[in-house]
């Protein structure tokens, strides 16, 4: 499906026109055309539309792009991953967003092979912020439209990490349960591929957003910049707090590791300890049954007694003996 919306200056609705009809409107206006799941050759023609670079328009087409921003001339590619968070799996969905001097193509790729389909991304939202700016700062800055794409995936980053926190809780309540078993819970390590998957996407966004701050491009005003120092600010907070979920998992498999180990020494000592205790009594039972004619007591009336007598009083006080020293 191909959306094509027409802002012009002295309109506040946009207008919708056809892909034969694309055409970048005059100074002032923008052009937006938003692309998912179009079929083939329909994105192709959009590219040849819009001049677009070959090779820029080859990753358009075909995705898979790690995040980035790339220059084509006067023509800029930028590629950002919309995560969506189930349990403690998380998916990722493309977006690749081509802008020029007052145009901006953006294309929603499906998400990775051999998964769940994703929910759409919430590009009503994109439109909403998008057209609140633009009424407030009357301005059809193609820069403002990029800052609304990158402004909703960056909030939805943030509801990621509120997903994680809560994941996070139920593992360590998990971890430090003394009922639980002794195997380490699989949550820990599937948390910690979400989250090395989820910092992969979120972390470049640094370096999208400084390249942008850095005014190299000048289709886009000094108005949207503003805006960009913001979604800078929320990206190195999105980063502060994967980094510090890290350390939480790491310490919660480290402390998970300590408890196994630990219940492992007590089952130790209690097994030491219970062999200590019936070595004796399994020595003095073994010496007299040896096969000897002549063995001290073994003639006296009173010998067995005394013999399970000596075996009684060692066990017992064996048995004093570890567990006040809490061994069992």
């Amino acid at each position: 499906m191909i959306t094509v919306r027409i802002y012009r200056p002295t309109s506040d609705a946009p207008e919708s026109t056809s892909i034969d009809a694309i055409s970048v409107p005059g100074p002032g206006g923008l052009l937006w055309v938003d692309v998912e799941h179009a079929e083939p050759g329909e994105l192709d023609a959009v590219c040849r539309k819009l001049d677009i670079s070959p090779i820029a328009a080859e990753d358009l087409v075909h995705g898979n792009q790690r995040t980035k921003l790339e220059r084509f001339g006067n023509q800029f590619h930028v590629a950002v991953h919309d995560v969506e968070l189930d349990g403690t799996h998380s998916q990722a969905r493309e977006i690749d967003l081509m802008f020029g001097k007052d145009w901006l193509l953006s294309v929603r790729q499906p998400g990775e092979d051999g998964t769940p389909p994703l929910p759409p991304m919430p590009v009503d939202d994109v439109v909403t912020r998008f057209e609140r700016q633009r009424a407030e700062q009357r301005s059809c800055d193609v820069g403002l439209l990029l800052w609304a794409f990158l402004d909703v995936v960056v909030d939805k980053y943030f509801a990621i990490t509120e997903g994680v926190d809560n994941q996070l809780d139920d593992i360590e309540e998990v971890v430090f349960d003394p009922h639980s078993d002794d195997d380490v819970p699989r949550q820990i390590f599937d948390m910690r591929r979400t989250l090395v998957r989820f910092r992969r996407s979120a972390a470049p966004m640094r370096e999208v957003v400084s390249e942008v701050l850095r005014h190299e491009d000048e289709t886009i005003g000094d108005e949207a910049l503003m805006h960009f120092q913001d979604v800078y600010d929320h990206v190195l907070r999105i980063i502060d707090l994967v980094e510090s979920q890290r350390d939480l998992l790491n310490g919660l498999l480290e402390a998970r590791l300590s408890i196994i180990n630990n219940r492992m020494n007590e089952v130790m000592k209690a097994t030491s300890s219970w062999g200590a205790i019936l070595i004796v009594a399994t020595l003095i039972s073994g010496i007299y049954g040896m096969n000897f004619i002549k063995i001290p007591l073994a003639k006296w009336e009173n010998g067995f007694w005394l013999a399970m007598g000596l075996m009684v009083v060692v066990t017992v006080g064996l048995w004093a003996a570890f567990k006040r020293r809490r061994w069992l």
